[in-house]
């Protein structure tokens, strides 16, 4: 049975700036069912190309076609809704974001069908664009697209600035939807969930795989190992951006097992410094020496009241010690107070009630998502050389600002080029350049992968592993927390604030399920504590289940230990995968398995360990 024709498509074009060729016979063909993930550099011409899709530009050469009557509806990178414009108004307008001269979007859409897409999205319809977030706008924008219902969806970083939930949200929208799609993200997580195809658009041509994005790493390594044999064949040069891509995707599978392992060396030995007790007597302030303290937080209470006078709750009774080298990530809905509890952390936002310790000789350097810092009118030669010459200041070493910026994936004509006239993902990378230049001992870092590449995010954890400081990460990106944090705060609302030992997925294990959340913000309100009695009444003993699982849990964890050693020291055998690969995946499964079984059992025992111990300490 052959295949349906395609309802969208470009066939051999060519496109170029001035000049700088984008395109050259680059060919792509969407059947009504595709979910294709659309992959490349930051620069090349991804958002073009999806704008050329749209028809928005004129191809220099080759044919855009589309099927009749289909309906496009394109969200891109940024949507701001007017400031005087509600939400309803915004969303029944098909505007610029349907594909012009498609009859069936060219009427308003009905009002209860866009009241809705807005309720699905928890977005008011009566409220206007001045108050709206980032998130917010991004929210409106992908309603405002699905309302319509496009036979083909054009996405252009549809995660930035959306919080957790409505990632998972807009997951499950889009493996549902029935039409085309094209996503542009840098969401390794998102894109292994909603992709059943994915492009590469690298030097002015695309490469296809018919296989959702978690097969990419692997089939990129195999086309540019090909490649390399190829032109050595030929005896060529291989061109400096051959080499930058095979750098960084040949090497990314070796460089990410390294980057594992040693992640994995650092969350054991935070868990083992909790269980020695850094983190048990805060009350007491006893623990680690002033100089490896960073940041400490002793019973923290803040609220706010919003625009109804209401009382919002952010942090209820929330403790944490941060040291020298943890790598903390901070995650939370949009609005939960992200931002509050990361300023209270740096000691600029002042707490209700509690203690917050900031460590001495602290340097702080800070990447701020909204790009305040950064002015379009200058190069990025004058951007990090401010007072003139060509040298950058790196951690007290001089390095040549050509040098530096190819560093980060910028040529000697982008040094010299306006900043205006970068991309998005090219002014975030020139924004990490500068912060991780400056002398730091915390880098705090809010919302830095949006707009970014993957390569580019490579980049960045390769930086970041080699930091020596303590790190402060705000961010969705799920993929990224995994990689690159020790512990994570979680901000799970109405003031209910938790930390956890490992990244994201650690987390998913550790948290309580929804029934013991409700349960426990239940006690704390009728404890007074959500209701400004900061003096809850601690438990007097431990339950019958809890006493039998502590009693219970250093054999299990003595028992888990033993095992990934074992496993541990069997994969070390090189010719294990030789012998018996079956066997090596099996180990190597069983491995992973047992590491979050022992972490989630770790962080169990500490639990009841620090709860026994402040029982037995008011019972003293």
């Amino acid at each position: 049975m052959s295949a349906p024709p395609p309802i969208l498509g470009l066939r051999d074009a060519n496109l170029a700036f001035g000049d700088k060729r984008l395109f050259e016979g680059l060919s792509l063909f969407l059947g009504v069912r595709d979910h294709v993930s659309l992959i490349g550099a930051n620069g090349t011409g991804k958002s073009t190309l999806m704008k050329c899709l749209m028809g928005a530009l004129e191809l220099d050469g080759g044919e855009r076609f589309v099927k009749p009557g289909t309906v496009i509806a394109h969200v891109p990178q940024d949507v701001t809704v007017g400031a005087d414009e509600t939400l309803l108004d915004f969303v029944v307008q098909p505007g610029g974001h349907i594909a012009p001269g498609v009859s069936a979007a060219e009427e308003p859409l009905a009002h209860h069908k866009a009241e809705e897409v807005l309720a699905a999205l928890q977005l008011d319809p009566a409220r206007r664009g001045a108050f709206l977030s980032g998130g917010e706008n991004r929210r409106a924008a992908l309603a405002r697209a699905l309302a319509h219902d496009p036979d083909v969806l054009l996405l252009d970083e549809p995660t930035n600035h959306l919080d957790l939930a409505a990632i998972q949200w807009l997951e499950g929208v889009l493996a549902r939807f029935r039409g085309a799609m094209v996503v542009i993200s840098h969401d390794r997580a998102f894109l292994n969930a909603i992709s059943t195809a994915t492009v590469w658009l690298q030097r002015r041509r695309l490469l296809r795989m018919d296989r959702p994005f978690a097969a990419f790493e692997e089939w990129s390594e195999e086309i540019l190992d090909l490649e390399l044999k190829e032109q050595r064949k030929l005896n060529r040069i291989i061109d400096r951006e051959t080499q930058w891509l095979h750098r960084g995707v040949t090497a990314r599978r070796r460089r990410n097992q390294g980057r594992l392992r040693n992640l994995e060396a650092l969350r054991a030995a935070r868990r083992r410094r909790d269980v020695l007790g850094a983190k048990v007597n805060l009350a007491t302030g006893e623990g680690p020496p002033a100089s490896q303290l960073v940041c400490e937080m002793n019973h923290v209470h803040k609220h706010f009241l919003n625009i109804a006078g209401d009382r919002v709750d952010i942090v209820g009774d929330f403790s944490t010690r941060i040291l020298c080298g943890d790598r903390v990530g901070i995650i939370g809905p949009n609005g939960a107070g992200k931002t509050t509890l990361l300023r209270m952390l740096l000691g600029e936002e002042p707490a209700d009630s509690g203690r917050i310790k900031m460590g001495a000789r602290t340097e702080i350097a800070y990447f701020d998502q909204a790009r305040r810092d950064i002015d379009p009118r200058l190069t990025p030669w004058q951007y990090l050389c401010p007072q003139g010459g060509d040298q950058v200041n790196v951690h007290g070493r001089k390095r040549h600002v050509v040098g530096y910026l190819k560093d980060y994936l910028f040529d000697e004509d982008d040094s010299r080029s306006l900043i205006a006239t970068l991309s998005g993902g090219q002014r975030n990378r020139l924004m990490l350049a500068k912060v991780l230049a400056q002398p730091s001992n915390l880098l705090v870092l809010d919302e830095p992968t949006n707009d970014l590449d993957m390569d580019t995010l490579d980049k960045l954890q390769d930086a970041l592993e080699a930091y020596d400081g303590t790190l402060l990460v705000v961010s969705h990106d799920r993929d990224f927390l995994d990689r690159l944090t020790t512990s994570l705060i979680v901000l799970e609302g109405d003031g209910i604030t938790r930390e956890y030992v490992g990244g994201y997925q650690d987390y998913l294990r550790q948290r309580a399920p929804p029934q013991v959340r409700q349960d426990a913000l239940a006690v704390r309100k009728a404890s007074g504590t959500a209701d400004g009695d900061r003096s809850p009444r601690p438990p007097t003993k431990l339950s019958y289940n809890d006493a039998r699982a502590l009693e219970r849990l250093p054999g299990e964890i003595a028992a888990l230990e033993g095992e990934v050693a074992a496993l541990t020291a069997r994969l070390g055998d090189a010719d294990l995968f030789t012998r018996n690969a079956a066997a090596f995946h099996a180990a190597a499964a069983r491995l992973e398995s047992a590491r979050a079984e022992l972490a989630v059992k770790e962080a169990r025992w500490f639990e009841l360990e620090t709860l026994r111990e402040k029982i037995e300490g008011v019972r003293g």
